[in-house]
């Protein structure tokens, strides 16, 4: 079975297209920064896609959209 399920992952973010967005965001965060949200240890999955996704699910990361200009904000907590 994938982890997250993209069941959870599409409760916090309506479109798929916008989570694809945001995990890729991410993810390149990840892999340029190295800023991890969790401990290295509770991460399950090794890649930095997988792992950006698990930080959407915990509510690590949070949307805000900027419609008048088309941008999307991700926040950390």
């Amino acid at each position: 079975m994938i982890y997250p399920s993209i069941d959870k992952l599409l409760n916090l973010i309506n479109s798929k297209y916008e989570l694809v967005h945001v995990a890729a965001a991410r993810s390149y965060d990840i892999k340029h920064n190295g800023n991890l949200q969790m401990p290295k240890e509770k991460y399950k999955s090794k890649k930095n896609i997988g792992k950006a996704l698990e930080e959407i699910v915990e509510g690590l990361v949070v949307v805000k959209n900027d419609w008048q200009n088309l941008i999307t904000f991700l926040y950390y907590k």
